[in-house]
Order: structure tokens, then C-alpha cells, then sequence
């Protein structure tokens, strides 16, 4: 078999039973553990497949949805700048909650930096780098998004009814010119939407590439944030005149 029917095979498994072990995936196509790990080596790097302790998985995104590698690799540039001007908002001694998402991500690896913050997150990537934290770290618990590497869910939604904030930096999958901002998921939308309300001012972050990006719920109406931090004007006029637009 020849390995990209090899492929093919692995990836109609695992749509079939969602989660499988490695030792159920040589059996089941009949090659050596050293093929198999070549194989899921390559869909791993492709994002077709997520690498779990003792086995692999299909990633949990929408048809079409890049993986958080592959938008983390998009816009990069703008993401930075958006974080450096938005950090540059925040007063001393500030409680901040840091949403999932890459362009939060930047902000949160900056103002992780900064010891007189307390720093709220569901984002797993910024707590893994929770060694590197001179702020206060405070975690959500919850279930693992991949595609955003956000933790959600009922533990999520649970922890943060203790919490408030003084400032939440929002990321967005999608903005449209009169709904607002939009994600894929709707265990995201709940923390999305308590944060916003439970912070005395929501930013929401989010470049560019967001206008062109098919993202269907809604979590958010315009005038909910206090600021919109951007790299490009937006391509349509706003309804809302009162938002004050950043734009990098």
C-alpha cells in the first residue's frame, strides 16, 4: 500500500471512530508501528490529525476552519502589532482576562511580563508557559477546543461566575459589518459573551483576514465593546459611531 493510501485509510478510521489507539491502527491496517508513526508524523505536521497521549484523533474544527497552527502562522506580523498597541492600554495593578485564540495569545506573552497584573485565561497555550509568568495567573478549567486551544464548557462557564475583571481581551473567528463578532463553536460563545459582561471593558482583537472568514454565531454586537484594536480599516462603514476603532 503505498502512503498515501495509507493515509486515506487512517483518516477514514478515525472519522468513522472519532478517537483510536496506535496499536488498534497497526492492526487494523496491517503495517509495522514504524510506518504507522511516519504516517501520523505526516498528517500531524499537515493538521489532518491531532497526536493524543497513546493514540490520534481527527482535530475538533469546523469543515474549512484552520487548525490554531495554521493561523497562528497567518497574519503574524499584524497580530504582534495588534498586541503591542492593546498592552499598551492596560493600567497598572489591572485584573485582565486573555481569551483563547492566537492575537490574545500575543497579548497575553507581553503582559505576562508585567507583575503588577492578575491575569484571567482559558488559553492553553499561554498557560503552558505559565513558568515564564511574573504576573498572577488565574486558570479556567475545562474542555480542550483544539482549533483555538481554548478550555470550555461547563468548568469553564463555572470558574469564571467567581471571577470579574477589569478589562477582557476578546478574539473573534469572524466580524460582520452590522451583526458584529462571530465565532464556529458554541461552548465558545458562552465565555466569550460572560467576559465581556463580567469585565468593566471588553476589547475585541482581531485583524483583517477576520472580514473574509465564514464564522455563523454570533457573540457579540458592536457597541458591547469599548475598543476594536485592528491592522486595517474596516472594509464597510459601522452603524455604530460610538466604537473606537484602533487601527495599527
Amino acid at each position: 500500500m503505498f502512503a498515501h493510501e495509507r493515509h486515506r485509510e487512517i483518516l477514514n478510521l478515525l472519522r468513522k471512530q472519532r478517537r483510536m489507539d496506535v496499536q488498534s491502527l497497526t492492526q487494523e491496517l496491517g503495517i509495522s508501528p514504524a510506518t504507522l508513526r511516519r504516517d501520523l508524523s505526516h498528517l500531524d505536521r499537515t493538521d489532518q490529525v491531532l497526536r493524543v497521549h497513546g493514540g490520534v484523533m481527527i482535530p475538533d474544527r469546523k469543515p474549512g476552519e484552520a487548525s490554531l497552527r495554521q493561523k497562528a502562522a497567518s497574519a503574524t506580523k499584524a497580530k504582534r502589532r495588534i498586541a503591542e498597541r492593546v498592552t499598551a492600554e492596560i493600567p497598572n495593578g489591572a485584573t485582565v482576562f486573555i481569551d483563547g485564540g492566537t492575537t490574545c495569545l500575543e497579548a497575553g506573552l507581553l503582559l505576562r511580563q508585567r507583575a503588577d497584573l492578575t491575569i484571567i485565561t482559558n488559553s492553553l497555550p499561554l498557560i503552558a508557559s505559565y513558568e515564564r509568568f511574573e504576573a498572577k495567573l488565574i486558570v479556567l478549567g475545562g474542555e480542550h477546543r483544539v482549533v483555538s486551544g481554548a478550555l470550555v464548557g461547563a468548568l469553564a462557564i463555572d470558574a469564571l461566575f467567581q471571577l470579574r475583571a477589569d478589562i477582557a481581551l476578546i478574539g473573534a473567528s469572524g466580524l460582520h459589518a452590522t451583526d458584529g463578532a462571530c465565532t464556529t463553536e458554541l461552548l465558545e460563545t458562552a465565555i466569550k459573551r460572560e467576559w465581556i459582561h463580567r469585565a468593566k471593558q471588553a476589547f475585541l482583537l482581531a485583524d483583517a483576514s477576520k472580514w473574509q472568514q465564514n464564522a455563523s454565531i454570533r457573540f457579540a454586537d458592536w457597541n458591547e465593546f469599548a475598543g476594536f484594536f485592528t491592522d486595517k480599516a474596516p472594509p464597510v462603514p459601522f452603524k455604530n459611531k460610538r466604537l473606537k476603532i484602533t487601527i495599527l
